[in-house]
């Protein structure tokens, strides 16, 4: 009589872990059918992916600094700074667009590079670290345009901003799909990846077999960084405007939210980053049904307050 086999719960708790952030957003969406008014249009998708940009190429960020075990809470402060800093030194200074992107993604690095080294040269807490240059970074941003909002309707940065590749997918799309793919490709693909998972798994071992963990720990900071640097250029020149006060304002929450809905252990030594993705759209998805249904803001923070913590049980291990 033929053996039957037993089932591996960890096999189990695995697939668990790769499938459930696709399904908890694929649930998401299925409510929303439901429930939101006009919800399956493509107009709706358009815009739900326009607005989810700066989430997602965050997270993407985010994901590889929890990887490392750490955490950055700074980087929607670094966005509004960024946003600030090309906002003005493209319509005050009269800078090319390029050249005052160049100068918003050095102040974004300027600012990863200070997280990097006092978690990787110091050794202080990153929520710590990046809690203190989130506070500068938002006060900075402030103290430059004195609180106000700058706004460029009648600009050609407007135009960058709404630009159509093809004339048909709008450049945030477009670049959404190029971050992923790189992203991706970077931490399944490459040395460095393997190293990025080897410091989170174990930073003295690590260490201990020659791995500069220093320098991988300075790079997933200045990378996640530029990221909202470079987020926070286009999210501006779509909204044509730079608010140092409200832009970025809670963003780091989303992507937080993001990474560990998409199952990357926040104790680190692991990263997933379609399944990040999935996380992002989850949570725009959430904030997409709160807002065309009228209800509270409040309400979402419940929601995905809630679906964090079942992620995190998933994670759990025995």
């Amino acid at each position: 009589m033929p053996s039957i086999s037993p089932v591996n719960p960890e096999t189990g708790r695995e697939r668990l872990r790769t499938y459930a952030p696709f399904l908890v957003l694929l649930a998401i969406l299925a409510l929303n059918a439901l429930v939101t008014p006009n919800f399956i249009q493509t107009g709706t998708a358009r815009n739900m992916l326009l607005q989810s940009f700066p989430i997602i190429i965050m997270s993407l960020g985010m994901a590889m600094v929890i990887a490392t075990g750490g955490i950055d809470i700074s980087v929607g402060s670094i966005m509004a700074i960024a946003s600030i800093v090309f906002a003005k030194l493209a319509l005050d200074l009269g800078m090319g667009i390029v050249a005052a992107a160049v100068a918003a993604l050095a102040i974004s690095a300027l600012f990863g590079a200070v997280n990097g080294l006092l978690v990787g040269y110091f050794a202080f807490q990153p929520i710590v670290v990046t809690l203190v240059t989130m506070m500068i970074g938002r006060g900075a941003a402030a103290v430059i345009n004195d609180g106000k909002i700058v706004t460029f309707y009648d600009s050609n940065l407007v135009d960058f901003g709404l630009y159509q590749v093809l004339g048909v997918i709008p450049i945030h799309i477009f670049i959404i799909v190029i971050a992923v793919v790189v992203v991706f490709l970077l931490v399944r693909e490459t040395v460095f990846g393997i190293y990025l998972q080897a410091v989170g798994d174990n930073l003295r071992a690590a260490r201990l077999v020659g791995v500069d963990t220093f320098r991988i720990i300075l790079s997933v900071y200045v990378a996640c960084a530029c990221l909202a640097g470079f987020a926070a250029i286009f999210e501006t020149a779509r909204l044509a405007s730079a608010d140092a006060i409200n832009l970025g304002k809670l963003v780091e929450m989303d992507c937080i939210a993001a990474v560990a809905v998409g199952g990357t252990p926040m104790r680190g030594g692991e990263v997933r980053i379609l399944s990040t993705l999935a996380g992002a759209l989850t949570m725009q998805a959430i904030t997409t049904m709160v807002n065309m249904n009228d209800i509270p803001y409040a309400y979402s923070l419940v929601i995905k307050s809630v679906i964090i913590i079942v992620a995190l049980t998933v994670q759990k291990e025995k």
